[in-house]
């Protein structure tokens, strides 16, 4: 049964608040080549905040400082006040604005539309930026995914389909079926499954009575033999037989290595491990994602968006939700300064109008 009223808003609201302080809480280490498992914790265990229950927390030493990405310092605890500008944000922005000019009946040219209109094109990256670039010369989806585009397999898409998941509530078929829209503008194989699995994901928590059963239903939208679905399920196959958070991660890397930090399917083991050892726990949850290293933000934000539905927004700790002072930076055009909770209230206006 699809939630409603004041309980599919406060779902909502809380996959956005859950996005945005997922992301934050990453954004410092984004740099999977360097901010490994190993090295994060390192970190945080010379600052003394080990277990991660808050924002991550200043450098101790000029080494550290060094490696953080230049954010840090309006990223991490005592120093937030609302979020930092940063694509991750930025699409669930930007989906939000397509849907509402083109409702659910949208077309992958009409994404690439709103880019052009809405979006800097070097606030974009990887596939997105080569995607753009395509669509400035004139070439039309499919091929502004295809044409000089060696990121097609990425995270970029994933990163984009909150929005198609907070507004199919319980309908992980329908949800993954408009990022499957969103996504083929700039990605193809993995990288599609992956934004596929992402908006089943989130739309199944607003129903399943666990973060494992929305998990199993995701799987279900995707390719059974695709190596996206194949590492989630060792993922849920390790957990299952009771190995460790850590091992299970470390298993996974050895046998994902080579793929690099950005790709879709090492991020998607990170994502899905973090999610089932929080076990329905918002702070848990969002700190192990991020503990687990690779793309920090990306991951830490779609956790904290699925996180942020299952618990709803008044469940969500005040640590994570009290800093980001209800405002989102954004480089999209017209919502720079806008207000969380009202972009919650329009996303959840368009999940409740399609009944």
């Amino acid at each position: 049964m699809t939630p409603g009223g004041t309980d599919l808003a406060d779902r909502v609201h809380g996959g956005w608040l859950g996005r945005i302080a997922g992301n934050m809480l990453g954004k410092p280490v984004e740099r999977g080549d360097h901010w490994t498992r190993e090295r994060i914790d390192r970190y945080l265990r010379r600052a003394g905040a080990l277990p991660l229950t808050d924002y991550l927390p200043e450098p101790v030493d000029a080494s550290d400082e060094r490696a953080l990405r230049p954010e840090w310092r309006a990223c991490v605890r005592g120093r937030v006040h609302g979020s930092c500008r940063d694509d991750d944000v930025d699409y669930a922005i930007l989906g939000l604005d397509l849907l509402e000019t083109h409702g659910f009946g949208f077309t992958t040219e009409q994404v690439g539309d709103r880019w052009l209109l809405r979006l800097p094109y070097l606030q974009t990256f990887t596939a997105e930026r080569a995607a753009y670039r395509n669509l400035t010369a004139g070439l039309r989806p499919p091929l502004t995914a295809t044409y000089d585009n060696p990121y097609q397999e990425w995270i970029g898409a994933l990163i984009r389909a909150d929005i198609h998941g907070w507004t199919h509530p319980g309908d992980p078929r329908a949800a993954a079926s408009s990022a499957r829209r969103d996504a083929v503008l700039s990605h193809t194989g993995n990288g599609v499954y992956g934004a596929m699995w992402a908006a089943a994901l989130i739309a199944a928590a607003f129903t399943a009575p666990g973060v494992r059963t929305a998990l199993d239903t995701a799987l279900s939208v995707i390719p059974a033999g695709s190596r996206l679905a194949r590492t989630v399920r060792r993922v849920l196959s390790l957990h299952e037989a009771g190995l460790g958070w850590a091992d299970t991660l470390g298993t996974l890397s050895e046998e994902t290595a080579g793929l690099g930090w950005i790709h879709t399917v090492p991020n998607a083991a990170v994502l899905t491990a973090g999610l089932l050892y929080g076990d329905g726990d918002f702070t848990r949850t969002v700190a192990l994602t991020v503990r687990g290293g690779l793309d920090t933000d990306s991951n830490g934000a779609t956790a904290g968006s699925v996180a942020g539905v299952l618990c709803g927004a008044r469940a969500i700790p005040a640590q994570w939700t009290e800093p980001l002072e209800d405002t989102v930076r954004s480089a999209v055009f017209g919502f720079d300064g806008a207000r969380i909770g009202d972009l919650a209230e329009r996303t959840a206006r368009l999940a409740g109008a399609r009944g």
